[in-house]
Order: structure tokens, then sequence, then C-alpha cells
């Protein structure tokens, strides 16, 4: 089992920026790929991020390529989602998640545990 609890968001207005962090537990860190996913209200939940397992693979969604950065530290079994320029549709429910898998990671049913999330704001 993999404990994993976001912390880091809140409301900024537009442009603003965040550091959201994911702390994790229970299991050796560095055997899960992790990912950042956001659920807006009345859409369905969607990649955001995703970082292997070494830190040295990285793939956003389009949107926010150049704007976001996703990182970890194996030392603190954290992984973190820099948000930058932040706008409006950006404003969801962030949730940070671990997988086993070595390929795609850009579907939620790919991971196996995931965090309770944290809420981001943008105002305009």
């Amino acid at each position: 089992q993999v404990r994993l609890v976001e912390s880091g968001g809140g409301l900024v207005q537009a442009g603003g920026s965040l550091r959201l962090s994911c702390a994790a537990s229970g299991r050796t860190f560095t055997n899960y790929a992790m990912g950042w996913f956001r659920q807006a209200p009345g859409k369905e939940r969607e990649f955001v991020a995703r970082i292997s397992r070494s830190g040295r693979d990285t793939d956003y969604i389009a949107s926010v390529k150049g704007r976001f950065t996703i990182s970890r530290d194996n030392a603190k079994n954290t992984v973190y989602l820099q948000t930058n320029s932040l706008k409006p549709e950006d404003t969801a429910v962030y949730y940070c998640a671990a997988s086993t898998y070595y390929a795609g990671l850009y579907l939620p049913n790919q991971y196996d545990y995931w965090g309770q999330g944290t809420q981001v704001t943008g105002s305009s």
C-alpha cells in the first residue's frame, strides 16, 4: 500500500504560481512512476503530467507545456508540480498518483494509488 498526501493548493490570481507537493509513504518510492491529474467540476479527470522512476523522463498535456514542471526528490519520497502562469481554466482539484506501469501513464486506470487531492483556483 502506498499513501499519497498532496499539499500546496490555493487561490491565486491569473498569472500567479503554486507549487504542489505530494508526499509518499508505505512502499519504496522509486518502484513507482508518478503522475498528476486534475478534475474540474462536471468534467472527467484528465492527465496533466507524469515522471519516470528516475525523474529523467517527463511528459505533459499540451495545455500546460511551458508553464508547469513536474519533478521528484527520491530521497524525500516526494513529487512536485510547479504551476506557473496559472489561468482560470487551470482551476481544478489536482491529484497525484503512483503507477507500476512502465509505458503510457496517460490514463487514470494505469495508476494504482491516489492522493485525496488539493484544490487549485486561478481567478480572473
